[in-house]
């Protein structure tokens, strides 16, 4: 593994977990586009977002979300996903991966909300 840096802090980020970990919150929270050099970078997140919060909604974002994993980021597999909402307009999309290498489980949560919230 290069060094990794991470993208809140600037320190060295600890191992190849914490380094998938950010790599999928960064594609999932990236819009398609808007990369100037990586046009096709990111997810189709943000394109859902006004889209009904029922079932089929929730499988579109989890849907657009995994693709966009599978896409980008070569050391995992998407087993599942979740999205938690809560009532005051926050939301939450868990996703279950697992290191194609060992095989071993990660979790990695990402909010869907602003940076400051």
């Amino acid at each position: 593994m290069g060094l990794s840096i991470s993208r809140n802090h600037g320190a060295r980020l600890p191992d190849e977990l914490a380094d998938i970990t950010q790599s999928v919150q960064t594609i999932v929270t990236t819009p398609v586009g808007s990369r100037l050099r990586r046009r096709t970078f990111g997810s189709h997140v943000f394109d859902l977002i006004d889209a009904p919060g029922n079932a089929a909604g929730t499988l579109r974002l989890i849907a657009a979300a995994a693709d966009a994993v599978e896409r980008w980021e070569r050391r995992v597999r998407v087993l599942r996903g979740a999205v938690s909402a809560g009532f005051d307009g926050r939301a939450t999309l868990t996703l279950d991966l697992a290191l194609r290498l060992s095989g071993a489980p990660l979790t990695v949560d990402v909010a869907l909300t602003g940076a400051n919230a």
